[in-house]
């Protein structure tokens, strides 16, 4: 019984991936084998190949931070699942694969009935959007919120949570995306030829309650100044910061995973210290899923019951095949993708 992976087999571009052939894995005691319907493709996949991202693991190493699937081997002691039930999980690397073998603990059932590429889309996306919305910047009905990056995976998550929380929204595009975002229910703002926090607290009357930033840095600073008094900006990235250490400054192998941090400590206690209690809070899904793993999961059931009573509709921009892993990153690295690419291993469309 064969399989195909997708292995980083050094650090560096796309080139870096390759898809092999082997055995099929076999569960361990507590484990269970699940056959991969949908892996999705995500900005931390691309860093991680990179060697940047805070998560990557020593190469070789398949990548692929969430996954749906079907069961398709309990191993020895799973008591909690049965061959054929359709299961979510995060497991950060390893889901860029026909079959992977899981703890019974990181597996969430799925509604039956489900699009596996739409429900793979809430496991890093929407639980992204969902926690910053709801346990970071605590939004209520009526507020003022700025998401940047408003048409991708978790900016178009954001949109629609937001709306369902009764937010006004502004998001950040480039001219091409701005239809998505307006048909969102946002009003977009043109990052490449507008000053953002003008134009927002110009629209805003005075400056919003919240801001989502994914690129760290300086640019968390800027975001602040479209705050209102009291307001949050929530960083859930370090884009820039790491990016600018990436393959360009000629180092390889993995990079200091703490680098930019010193800075995102001093832009909270800013934050803290400066008048106008606008304050930057960082926001990291790993680490509340390491910390808070009921949590996680709680919210992972709350977003797939919403999908299932069609509340939402993640966006899915293109399906690919496994073995077109590295097409994939190469699309959502060169921009402009509205919503999510996903690798699927079966044909997924209802």
């Amino acid at each position: 019984m064969r399989q195909k992976r997708v292995v980083v087999s050094h650090y560096g571009g796309p080139e870096a991936l390759q898809v092999i052939e082997e055995a099929r894995p076999e569960p361990a005691a507590g484990e269970v084998r699940v056959k991969v319907l949908a892996a999705g493709v995500a900005m931390p996949d691309i860093m991680a190949h990179e060697g940047i991202h805070p998560e990557t693991p020593p190469v070789p190493y398949t990548p692929g931070w969430d996954l749906v699937g079907v069961v398709d081997l309990p191993g020895p002691g799973v008591s909690r699942f049965a061959p054929g039930q359709v299961v979510a999980a995060m497991p950060i690397h390893g889901a860029y694969t026909e079959f992977i073998c899981l703890p019974q603990r990181e597996l969430v059932p799925v509604p039956s009935g489900l699009d596996p590429a739409e429900a793979v889309s809430l496991i890093l996306n929407y639980i992204t959007a969902y926690q910053m919305l709801h346990r970071s910047a605590k939004v209520k009905p009526g507020q003022r919120a700025l998401i940047h990056g408003a048409a991708g995976g978790v900016g178009t998550a954001l949109l629609q949570l937001g709306h369902l929380a009764g937010l006004e929204l502004y998001g950040t595009c480039s001219l091409r995306s701005a239809p998505a975002v307006s048909e969102l229910g946002a009003t977009p703002i043109d990052y490449q030829h507008q000053d953002f926090v003008a134009e927002t607290r110009r629209l805003a009357g005075g400056g919003v309650d919240a801001v989502f930033d994914p690129f760290g840095g300086a640019h968390l600073w800027q975001s602040r100044g479209a705050l209102r008094s009291g307001g949050r900006v929530v960083g859930y990235g370090n884009t820039t910061t790491l990016r600018g250490e990436g393959l360009g400054a000629g180092r390889a192998g993995r990079r200091n995973r703490l680098h930019g941090i010193p800075i995102y400590l001093l832009y909270i206690l800013g934050g803290w210290v400066l008048p106008g209690r606008r304050r930057v809070v960082p926001y990291s899904i790993q680490t509340l899923k390491r910390l808070r793993p009921a949590l996680f999961r709680q919210d992972l059931i709350t977003l797939l019951d919403l999908l299932q009573q069609q509340k939402i509709r993640p966006l899915v921009a293109q399906r690919l095949p496994l073995s077109a892993a590295r097409e994939a990153q190469e699309l959502l690295e060169r921009g402009g993708v509205i919503g999510k690419i996903v690798l699927v291993c079966a044909d997924t469309r209802t």
